[in-house]
């Protein structure tokens, strides 16, 4: 009796779980936007703005390709003296993306994600006093760390971009290399189309 009951709670859990996975569309497009926070001496803080569709392979795992733009200051070291200047310029990125959902409940579903891919940095000028350090734009390969939540359409995460540093030639005599530091943490808010119940 015992076993026959067990079985046959066994089957129902299963079952509704699998109805529950089978309800949710596979396939998503994410817009988002939100606050850029880099690191080091002169930086500021800025926009950013991210598009990424994605496709669940399996119910709690779904992967995309990330697409984002962001503003901002980066900062920078190397540069004596008290005051420096970073220009602020827009940087892209295209990563693929991999992210993992705790749960399958539509109206909260925690998660959390891995990326890599290329970072497309744009060219850093910093002023000194009356110097100025020029390095130029370039390309380099990166990953990115996330967590966060989606409340049905509705998406709300963080994300810590890990991007190496950039080093170039001091010219002028007065220290050390300069290099600008590239990482940079993405705090978003967002919408998703798609990926609702069928």
């Amino acid at each position: 009796m015992k076993k026959t009951f067990f079985l046959g709670m066994l089957s129902l859990v299963l079952g509704t779980t699998a109805m529950a996975q089978d309800d949710l569309k596979p396939f998503k497009f994410d817009l988002s936007m939100g606050y850029a926070i880099p690191g080091g001496s002169g930086a500021k803080g800025g926009l950013i703005f991210a598009a990424e569709p994605k496709y669940a392979v399996i119910p709690n795992l779904a992967v995309g390709l990330r697409m984002e733009v962001a503003i901002m200051a980066r900062g920078v070291s190397g540069v004596e003296g008290e005051y420096s200047e970073v220009e602020v310029k827009a940087s892209g990125s295209y990563l693929a993306t991999g992210d993992y959902y705790f749960t399958d409940n539509y109206s909260f579903r925690p998660f959390a994600g891995v990326g890599a891919g290329l970072y497309s940095l744009a060219a850093a000028t910093v002023s000194d006093y009356e110097e100025e350090y020029n390095g130029n734009a370039q390309m380099k390969f990166g990953g990115m760390i996330r967590a966060g939540f989606e409340a049905r359409h509705f998406m709300f995460g963080a994300e810590y971009n890990l991007v190496p540093k950039t080093t170039y030639p001091n010219y002028y005599g007065t220290g050390g290399d300069i290099v600008t530091k590239n990482g940079y943490i993405g705090l978003k808010v967002g919408i998703c189309i798609g990926g609702g119940p069928r």
